[in-house]
C-alpha cells in the first residue's frame, strides 16, 4: 500500500545520462536584437517531450521563495528570437490562464490556507510575469483570464498581484449575451463531438494572443486536474461547464452543440466500454457515462486551443477534493516541489498522473485523446522526459528516474458489482499497454545522428548546440577555431538516443569564426559559427 503522506522515490539518475546545458545565457539579451517572444527552441524542437523542473521551497506561504523558483524556471524556459516562425512580437498579449477555480468556501471546514493548493499559487505567476516583463514585454499586456472563481482575487492573492505586476487579473463568470459580445471570441470547432462553436473570454484565442496554460498539481474527480483540464476556465459561462451529466445540455445555446452530439457520445461509450477502458463501466450518471461526456467536451477543448507552453505548477500538490478529502475529512496539501511542462498538453498530463502515484491508461481521457489523434501514446515509458534543473542544466531521464508523491482521488470509485475500493483512492493498478508509442525518428533522418545549427548564431559569450542521436552510443562533440585548433571538447561519453542540447561559454576566446564536429557511430558532420563580442 502506498504511503500517501510521503514521496515514493525511485532510483537515482542513470550514470550514462550526460548533463546538458540549454541557452541560459539568453536571460539577459535585449529585444532590440532578437525581435520575437519565444519558448526555449530545445523545447519547440521536441514538441512530444515533456520537461521536469524540481523546486526547493521549504513550506507552501513562502511567498519569496515560490516567486524565486519561478523566476529560475522562466529565465529557462522563456527567451528571444529573431525567427518570426518561432516566436511572436512583444506586442502580443500574453494570456495566463491559472488554475483559479472555486475553492469551496461554501462548504464547512473552508479556510483560506487549508485551500491553497486548490489553485495556482498567485506568487508562482508573478515570477512568471516578472520573467517575461524582463525580457521586453510591457505590463499592460498581461492579462490574467479565468471564468470561476471570483474569491481568488482576495483570498488567492491574484488582485494584489495584479496591482504588483500591472496584469489585468479577471475572473469573468457572465453568460453569453449581447451586453458581453466584446468580451468574447468565437471559435468553430469543425471536429467537434459535442460542441460546434465554443465562446472563449477575449482575449483568449484572439489574434495577436500568446497563451500560457499554467495549471495546479491536484485531483478531482476527472482524476488529476492538470493541463488539458484547466483550459475550461478560458471558456464563457455556462459553456465551461464540461463537468456536467451526458443528461445536460449546459444551458448553452443549441445551436452551438454539434447535431447527434448525446447519440455519438453514448454510441461512443458503448464502444469504449466494449473495448475495456478501465472504470469505463461504473453505472449511473456519475459513472463512465459521465466520463465519456467531459472527456468528449474537453477533448473539443483542446481541438481549438494552441497555448505556447502547458505548465503544472506543483510547488505543493494537493488532494482530495476542494475542501474535502480523506484527512479527517478535509483535502491536504504536500511539498511536491516539482514544475511539469511542454507542448502537448496531454503528454504532460500523463507524466503528471504518473508523479501523482497514478497509472496513466487507468484513465480515459488519455483513450480518447489518442483516438482523436491529439496524442499517439499514453503510455509514460514511451514519452520521452528531460531533467531541466534551475541553473541551466538539462538531462533526459527516465520515468523510474522520477519522484511520485501519491494524491489519492475519487475517480470512478468500484463500488460496484461486488468490487469494494475506499472513496479516496489511487488509480494505480497495472494497466498493460499495447501501443507503439512516439517514433522519435521521423521520416527522412538519417539512420544515426543529426546535428543542428547552433543557436544563436552569431553570439556573444554563449550559444547551444543541439544534437539528435537514433540510438545509443558514444558521442564526442569538439570545437575548432579557423587554424583548425581544438579549443573545446564538449562532450565525450555514451549516451542514450534522443535530442541532447549542450551550452558553449566561450570563456576568453577572441572574436571570429569557429566550427563544431560531432562524430559518432563512425561518422563526423561539422558546422561553423561566429563569435562577436
Amino acid at each position: 500500500m502506498i504511503n500517501r503522506r510521503e514521496f515514493i522515490k525511485f532510483g537515482g539518475v542513470a550514470a550514462s545520462t550526460l548533463v546538458l546545458k540549454p541557452l541560459h545565457g539568453l536571460a539577459n539579451t535585449s529585444h532590440t536584437q532578437n525581435e520575437y517572444l519565444a519558448v526555449h527552441p530545445f523545447i519547440e524542437n521536441n514538441p512530444d517531450a515533456v520537461f521536469i523542473m524540481k523546486t526547493s521551497v521549504d513550506n507552501k506561504k513562502n511567498a519569496a521563495a515560490i516567486k524565486q523558483a519561478a523566476l529560475d524556471f522562466g529565465s529557462n524556459v522563456f527567451t528571444t528570437t529573431s525567427d518570426s516562425s518561432k516566436g511572436v512580437p512583444f506586442d502580443y498579449n500574453v494570456v495566463i490562464k491559472p488554475n483559479l477555480t472555486s475553492r469551496g468556501e461554501w462548504q464547512e471546514g473552508y479556510t483560506v490556507e487549508g485551500t491553497m493548493g486548490v489553485i495556482t499559487d498567485a506568487n508562482f505567476v508573478e515570477g512568471i510575469i516578472e520573467r517575461i516583463k524582463n525580457l521586453g514585454v510591457s505590463a499592460g499586456n498581461f492579462y490574467i483570464r479565468e471564468v470561476n472563481g471570483t474569491e481568488n482575487l482576495t483570498d488567492g492573492g491574484y488582485a494584489a498581484m495584479g496591482s504588483r505586476t500591472g496584469a489585468d487579473v479577471k475572473v469573468i463568470s457572465t453568460r453569453v449575451d449581447k451586453q458581453n459580445a466584446d468580451k468574447i471570441v468565437w471559435k468553430d470547432v469543425p471536429d467537434g463531438i459535442w460542441f460546434n462553436k465554443i465562446p472563449y473570454l477575449w482575449p483568449v484565442n484572439s489574434p495577436n494572443s500568446w497563451l500560457l496554460n499554467i495549471s495546479k498539481l491536484k485531483t478531482h474527480g476527472m482524476g488529476v486536474t492538470l493541463c488539458a483540464k484547466n483550459l475550461q476556465g478560458t471558456i464563457a459561462a455556462n459553456y465551461q461547464q464540461h463537468c456536467t451529466s451526458f443528461y445536460s445540455s449546459m444551458s448553452i445555446d443549441s445551436a452551438h452543440i454539434q447535431d447527434k452530439a448525446k447519440i455519438n457520445i453514448q454510441n461512443n461509450y458503448d464502444r469504449h466500454v466494449y473495448d475495456g477502458i478501465p472504470r469505463w463501466d461504473r453505472p449511473g450518471a456519475d459513472g463512465g457515462i459521465w466520463m465519456e461526456t467531459w472527456a468528449s467536451r474537453n477533448i473539443d477543448n483542446n481541438l481549438t486551443l494552441k497555448p505556447a507552453l502547458n505548465i503544472v505548477e506543483g510547488v505543493y500538490g494537493r488532494d482530495g477534493n476542494f475542501v474535502l478529502g480523506p484527512h479527517d475529512g478535509l483535502a491536504q496539501d504536500y511539498m511536491t516541489n516539482v514544475i511539469i511542462f511542454g507542448k502537448n498538453s496531454y503528454y504532460v498530463d500523463v507524466i503528471g498522473h504518473w508523479i501523482a502515484g497514478h497509472e496513466p491508461g487507468n484513465f480515459g481521457l488519455f483513450h480518447l485523446a489518442k483516438e482523436r489523434g491529439l496524442i499517439t501514446t499514453f503510455n509514460p515509458s514511451n514519452i520521452p522526459i528531460y531533467e531541466w534543473s534551475s541553473d541551466g542544466t538539462v538531462k533526459m531521464i527516465s520515468l523510474s528516474d522520477l519522484e511520485r508523491t501519491p494524491l489519492v482521488t475519487y475517480y470512478l470509485q468500484r463500488d460496484y458489482d461486488g468490487q469494494s475500493e475506499e472513496y479516496w483512492h489511487m488509480c494505480n493498478e497495472p494497466f498493460e499497454y499495447s501501443d507503439t508509442g512516439i517514433s522519435r525518428n521521423k521520416p527522412g533522418q538519417p539512420d544515426t545522428f543529426i546535428l543542428k545549427n547552433n543557436y544563436p548564431n552569431p553570439f556573444n559569450a554563449t550559444t547551444s548546440i543541439e544534437f539528435e542521436l537514433h540510438k545509443n552510443g558514444r558521442a564526442r562533440l569538439e570545437v575548432y577555431n579557423i587554424h583548425g585548433e581544438r579549443v573545446q571538447v564538449l562532450v565525450d561519453g555514451y549516451l542514450q538516443k534522443g535530442s541532447h542540447l549542450v551550452r558553449w561559454e566561450m570563456n576568453n576566446l577572441s572574436s571570429g569564426t569557429y566550427f563544431y564536429t560531432l562524430m559518432f557511430d563512425s561518422q563526423k558532420i561539422t558546422k561553423q559559427m561566429t563569435l562577436i563580442k
